[in-house]
């Protein structure tokens, strides 16, 4: 019986993996920063003083002309994050595809002499789509276990793993010039937030003498040949013998060699020893059988195939505040602090829980994101060429990260930052070109990592335009790529690297009213 014990772990990783699925494609663990065409192809906007300011600066909306401005945005990005593993499985290498064909963004700002009013809408956290068409390792890892286990000559499943997650903020505030040199903001952001897991797994079989066999099928078989031997002991304990041993009865007639063989084989299959059979009288052979069969029934139920259909929603509220100081003509200044976002998902569980507590349906999922502090400068060293610089600190020390797959508590060494520089040349009064650097520097400990929610530590690239079709209308476009630093985890047995890839496309555009 002992033999059959991994099976119980089969299923876990299913059920912890689905804790929390965000892509993140720029910002922090759980945030998206990327937020505009123009940070795409800058990478800096943390002092923007233009209509994007709505997310980066909002304090910075007092900078623009007297009027209506109205901009929209959309993305394309694409995402394969790559696990390596050293175990010995079907698989050393899990691709996972992330996209996000369709990521939008827009602002809306009526300014006054004194006053603003602006609106935000954009995928905060998530927006993407993660597909494993194999699984993950620690799902593969736990039916490789078996194939010794079970003496068996090889294995296979059909794995797969899907999840949806998108947290969109819809932000509105009020912004206001309070001198010359200085102007305040403050507002709030509501986010409304989905993660979907879909997955299964399905058709688990080993290969015995080089044919492959059902392992579900499998334990039922066994459950029944053990509740049969429990129904022979019971008839042999009906006769008077249920103090004998099987050695016992055999002498005395009442079994066959090959009935009791079968019998001893039996036992030997449930995990005990020829010397623990031998000592055994017929009223514990029936009990050893009967325990057998109940336990190989459940082994059976929890191989079958698994299919996992989850949806969580859940609403949260940031509030948020910030500052635009302008010293000197061509210098601006911006900060901006965003606190934490108090986000509790709830489950809608369709088709099935995986047997664990926080997938249940109705259960509730702590899903925070943590407070952000923002600055960034801009200096405009001629009428051509701008200069900025943006910092991003997101607080995760100050949030609970629960678990990963492996059962440990994601705890965070320290808090993440991001620094970015951007240039933008204006060729001509019509057309301006740019480009930006940004390094991302993650702060968590390697007990934080797993094999499907890992940080890495990274620098991007940006480049773009800009083109005023006309003095109301601009466009914006960029690309950005991101090079990832590889990441990885220890195990006692094995290791694991963890690497992404990320490539995304922008375009916007801007139309003012002004007066």
């Amino acid at each position: 019986m002992k033999r059959y014990f991994a099976f119980f772990s089969l299923f876990i990783p299913m059920g912890i993996i689905l804790l929390g699925l965000t892509e993140v494609y720029a910002g922090g663990i759980l945030t998206n920063t990327n937020q505009s065409a123009q940070f795409v192809r800058m990478l800096s906007r943390n002092a923007s003083t233009q209509i994007d300011a709505v997310y980066f600066n909002p304090a910075g909306i007092m900078k623009l002309e007297n009027g209506f401005h109205l901009s929209i945005h959309n993305q394309s990005i694409f995402q394969t994050r790559i696990i390596q593993t050293t175990a010995p499985l079907n698989n050393q290498e899990f691709t996972g595809k992330v996209t996000a064909p369709i990521f939008p963004s827009a602002f809306a700002v009526l300014k006054s002499e004194k006053l603003a009013f602006s609106l935000g809408f954009g995928p905060v956290g998530g927006g993407g789509s993660a597909d494993f068409d194999k699984g993950l390792p620690s799902f593969e890892t736990k039916i490789a276990q078996l194939v010794p286990l079970m003496k068996a000559g090889g294995y296979n499943a059909d794995i797969a793993f899907q999840a949806q997650s998108v947290f969109w903020g819809i932000q509105g505030g009020v912004s206001a010039k309070l001198n010359d040199m200085l102007s305040a903001y403050a507002g709030i952001r509501y986010v409304p937030a989905t993660n979907t897991y879909t997955g299964h797994i399905r058709d688990i079989t080993v290969l015995f003498n080089g044919q492959p066999v059902l392992v579900s099928p499998y334990f039922e078989t066994a459950a029944n040949q053990a509740s049969s031997a429990a129904t022979s002991a019971q008839s042999l304990i009906t006769g008077g013998l249920g103090n004998y041993t099987l050695q016992q009865a055999q002498t005395m007639g009442y079994l066959t060699s090959t009935q009791k063989a079968t019998l001893e084989a039996g036992l030997n299959n449930l995990g005990w020893t020829p010397a623990q059979i031998a000592a055994m009288n017929m009223n514990t052979v029936k009990a050893r059988f009967e325990a057998g069969a109940a336990y190989l029934n459940v082994l059976s139920e929890q191989t079958a195939d698994i299919e996992v259909d989850t949806r969580q929603t859940g609403t949260g509220l940031t509030p948020i505040i910030g500052l635009n100081i302008s010293p000197v003509e061509y210098l601006n200044i911006g900060l901006k602090y965003e606190h934490k976002t108090k986000l509790a998902l709830t489950n809608d569980t369709k088709k099935s829980d995986a047997g664990l507590d926080f997938l249940k349906d109705g259960e509730e999922v702590n899903s925070d994101m943590p407070a952000i502090i923002t600055a960034g400068i801009s200096y405009l060293f001629s009428k051509k060429l701008l200069a900025t610089l943006s910092f991003n600190e997101y607080l995760d020390k100050g949030v609970d990260w629960g678990s990963n797959i492996y059962g440990e508590e994601r705890t965070i060494d320290r808090n993440s930052f991001e620094l970015a520089l951007g240039l933008q040349y204006d060729i001509t009064d019509q057309f301006a070109f740019s480009l930006g650097g940004m390094h991302s520097s993650t702060g968590v400990s390697e007990q934080y990592q797993s094999a499907f929610s890992y940080s890495n530590t990274s620098s991007t690239g940006g480049i773009g335009v800009q083109w005023k079709i006309i003095p109301e209308l601009a466009l914006d476009a960029g690309m950005l790529y991101t090079v990832y630093k590889d990441a990885g985890k220890t195990f006692a047995t094995h290791s694991e690297t963890y690497d992404k890839k990320n490539i995304a496309f922008a375009i916007g555009l801007s139309y003012s009213i002004t007066r």
